[in-house]
């Protein structure tokens, strides 16, 4: 959790010494939301947005809805905007970072400018009930001679390819099992039917307390409060770090002075104490990073996704 740095006045008198900004916003900013409602990236938009307004006098931020395409359609939309500051996308790391290896998309990660993001998505990788391993060195010493079955919610997916960059970085080989969702996937990996999966942390805390799955390692640089026994891939010496991301992007060309507007205003709404009380509740794990940490997270993961899928023989498959 992150304590408010800045409070809605200070922003603003910040805002005010800028005479390109005395203007902006004249009329309600637009997110594209390039999933259906009621899903966690919609809801987590929809506090950003009460945030926005409830820190910022007169600013209204208006939610849309564009699913489809695996969030490519919406992120499309937002990407190819006009550049004007009122309209923005709700950036998720499967549209942005994978999608256009796979194909099919009118658009790249270059085509986005990076606001921030609000909160990450967790994972953890778990050994399923009745696994030849149940530890992380255990583990890489079974992967060593035998290649370990781990189960996916879908080919392509963010799941299916966190796996796969893993096992490039760690130097071993995994057979991927695609079922069609994650509960699906969940189903096979308490009944001891593969070997291992990727789950949230808090599927992997419920499972492991019924015994049907043993956390193996966090897809983190740092171990986690609710596993703190459970190491990261990292301190066992393999550079890899994973996690979906919610934030806000932008069509290029946006002015300077804009952008610095809308990057302010996710950096205070994001820092909101009820903003982050209401998300934690909804079990997202909230943290902010502004737009060069964003940026250079997305584009890391756009390079292990891209390096991932063309060894899988998926580059370009949608085209």
């Amino acid at each position: 959790m992150i304590k408010k740095s800045l409070t809605a006045a200070t922003a603003l008198a910040a805002f005010a010494a800028g005479p390109a900004l005395a203007d902006f916003p004249e009329r309600p900013i637009q997110v594209i939301v390039p999933y259906s409602a009621g899903g966690s990236t919609d809801l987590s938009m929809r506090l950003l947005a009460d945030s926005i307004e409830r820190n910022f006098d007169g600013v209204t931020v208006v939610v849309r809805n564009q699913p489809g395409g695996g969030g490519g359609i919406g992120t499309s939309a937002a990407l190819h905007a006009r550049p004007d500051g009122y309209t923005v996308g709700a950036g998720a790391q499967g549209p942005l970072a994978l999608l256009p290896h796979l194909g099919g998309t009118d658009y790249t990660i270059d085509d986005a400018d990076f606001i921030g993001v609000i909160s990450r998505s967790l994972q953890v990788l778990v050994a399923c009930k009745d696994a030849p391993f149940s530890d992380y060195d255990a583990f890489i010493e079974y992967a060593a001679s035998e290649k370990p079955q781990i189960g996916n919610s879908g080919a392509g997916g963010a799941n299916h390819i966190s796996a796969e960059a893993f096992a490039a970085a760690a130097g071993i080989a995994v057979e991927s099992v695609p079922y069609n969702g994650s509960a699906d996937a969940r189903t096979a990996c308490v009944g001891g039917h593969i070997d291992a999966m990727v789950a949230s942390p808090a599927e992997a805390l419920e499972q492991s307390k019924a015994g049907n799955m043993t956390p193996l390692f966090i897809m983190e640089d740092e171990r986690i409060d609710l596993f703190p026994d459970t190491p990261t891939a990292v301190e066992k010496g393999v550079d890899f770090t994973w996690s979906s991301w919610k934030s806000w992007i932008a069509p290029k060309g946006i002015s300077e002075e804009e952008l610095a507007w809308l990057r302010e205003a996710v950096k205070v709404a994001a820092s909101d104490e009820e903003f982050v009380q209401k998300m934690t509740d909804m079990g997202e794990f909230v943290v902010y990073e502004d737009a060069d940490t964003f940026q250079s997270r997305a584009s890391g993961d756009s390079k292990m996704a891209h390096d991932a899928i063309d060894a899988l023989g998926m580059l370009g498959m949608n085209n």
